[in-house]
């Protein structure tokens, strides 16, 4: 079997402990002054690319991470390198001027990362099922069908046969957890119970600042980006009005009556 060749795209979003706040423009998602980090289902599909490193020495030939946005997306790279990764890949996309357009949209996201995976041979995509920012759940499935890949949804174990090259990954669906198996070239996407990331040392930060760091432009790769979607309007979800306890099954159907509810 060849080596591995992990490619694991991720993605710099508003970190999971911000509260996210619509703009006054009531088009996007307050951006000034809030802390960004590596979305946690991408940070994820690091660790498990890593973990299949250390698991059996010899499996893996490379581990790149790559990610698309702005200037300051190679923040989240470096994080990802001092997780284990070897290389990283930004792919610089301009700002958009027009808020009410979506940025990258999961289809130019999975062109991009057809055309990187193309150009370098790699035989093996890890990626987080989504992003908490847009939770979209679509960019690896798009991903699967453009490369004609076999694809593994919501992962919480993964499994590489060194001999066969066969990947067995058991994943989570509604009536528990199924386990399917398929050959490489693979794409797999990875959901919350499939690991714990690991803590960085100050050390491996260190090490991660010697790491090359390519930059690439979606023009380098071939790809239109162009946003096909707009945004119409945002709105904050409604506060949540408490509840109030009844006595009795008549008083119950009353407040249902004047709630509009019966």
């Amino acid at each position: 079997m060849a080596r591995l060749n992990i490619l694991v795209p991720v993605k710099r979003a508003i970190d999971y402990a911000i509260k996210p706040r619509v703009n006054t423009t009531k088009a996007t998602i307050e951006t000034n002054g809030v802390k960004f980090s590596l979305n946690p289902f991408c940070e994820i599909a690091v660790e498990e690319a890593v973990r299949l490193r250390e698991g059996n020495k010899g499996l893996v030939e490379s581990i790149t991470v790559i990610s698309a946005g702005n200037a300051k997306t190679p923040d989240v790279l470096r994080s990802a390198l001092a997780m284990g990764a070897d290389k990283a890949v930004h792919i610089d996309t301009p700002e958009v001027e027009d808020a009410s357009s979506l940025s990258l949209e999961p289809l130019a996201v999975a062109k991009l990362l057809k055309a990187y995976a193309e150009k370098n041979s790699n035989n093996l995509i890890i990626m987080g099922k989504q992003s908490i920012d847009d939770d979209s759940n679509q960019t690896g499935q798009m991903l699967a069908g453009l490369l004609n890949w076999p694809q593994a949804t919501n992962a919480s174990e993964v499994v590489v046969d060194d001999a066969t090259g066969i990947v067995t990954v058991t994943r989570e669906v509604d009536g528990g957890s199924e386990t399917i198996s398929a050959p490489l070239p693979m794409i797999v996407t990875t959901d919350l119970r499939l690991n714990v990331p690991r803590y960085t040392k100050l050390q491996d930060i260190m090490k991660a600042k010697k790491k090359k760091t390519e930059k690439v432009t979606p023009a380098d790769l071939g790809v239109d980006i162009t946003s096909r979607l707009k945004i119409v309007s945002l709105a904050d979800p409604p506060k949540r009005v408490g509840g109030a306890k009844v006595d009795s099954v008549d008083s119950l159907i009353s407040k249902l009556k004047e709630a509009g509810a019966i």
